[in-house]
């Protein structure tokens, strides 16, 4: 896995932010996603009808990615893809997501997917009427992504990109951002410099999709114990509010029950916070 150099930031209209707190989150990227993928790995109890709590000890390969990442914060990632330790890859889309898309319940216009993986829910949503770039830290999971899609049918109305979400900065704003795993893989105090990366990047009549998980009462992390108020004490001073608030009841096996959708906007008012999906 390659670093990007601090030294390629840039020097964008939606790159301001604090630089501190950027170089943090740039050296705390390789371990975050890791983190994002820890929170995966309970799709492997699809099925089982067990409802264990996430820790890096309810799965063996969750112990072996801790010893890589804690070995080489470094390149650890990228060896995992390397060696084919993708036990959080759930080998389709979300089904919540292309849910939306199918019903034609999602924005249309530019989406980012962060922390997009083989790419799965990236190529679910592209469409004439939608481009979607996918980002990933890791060279081979962006080699996997286009391998899995260069000819599919809607092979026009995408792009993967090995990048830092941190770091990166993209020529053109988005209208829509979807956000699965990736808030609950960062540390607690870089969600800041996550909600303010979302509002340089987001378009300002642009939509921020959040499939909140995990919602529970677990210690420690990652993943790290999320709730409907963590991101509002980040994404409220960047002047964003919930449009909408379910539970998801596409959510997988485990997952059922800890998992709600968030919708959000500039400047909205919340019209539904305890509905259901």
């Amino acid at each position: 896995m390659q670093s990007l150099s601090i030294g390629l930031l840039c020097n964008t209209p939606f790159a301001g932010r604090n630089l501190a707190l950027t170089v943090r989150a740039f050296q705390s990227t390789s371990l975050g996603i890791l983190r994002g993928t820890q929170a995966r790995m309970s799709e492997h109890n699809e099925g089982t009808g067990r409802s264990e709590s996430i820790s890096v000890k309810s799965n063996p390969n969750v112990d072996k990615l801790k010893q890589i990442m804690d070995s080489d914060p470094t390149d650890g990632w990228e060896k995992c893809w390397e060696q084919g330790l993708t036990p959080w890859d759930l080998g389709k889309p979300t089904p919540i997501i292309l849910h939306l898309h199918q019903t034609g319940s999602l924005p249309k216009g530019r989406a980012l997917v962060p922390g997009c993986g083989s790419g799965h829910d990236v190529v679910a949503i592209a469409c004439p009427e939608r481009f979607v770039v996918g980002l990933d830290i890791s060279d081979s999971a962006i080699k996997k992504a286009k391998e899995l899609s260069s000819l599919l049918p809607n092979a026009n109305y995408f792009t993967f990109q090995k990048v830092d979400f941190f770091t990166w900065c993209p020529t053109e704003e988005f209208d829509l951002i979807f956000d699965y795993t990736f808030f609950c893989a960062i540390e607690p105090d870089l969600r800041s410099a996550w909600a303010r990366r979302i509002q340089d990047i987001l378009k300002p009549d642009g939509e921020l999709i959040t499939l909140m998980f995990p919602i529970d009462d677990h210690v420690g992390g990652p993943p790290y114990k999320v709730s409907i108020i963590d991101y509002e004490e980040v994404l409220h001073p960047m002047g964003f509010k919930a449009i909408s608030i379910m539970d998801n009841e596409l959510a997988i096996g485990p997952r059922k029950g800890r998992e709600k959708l968030g919708r959000w906007k500039r400047s909205q008012p919340i019209i539904n916070v305890k509905g259901r999906f």
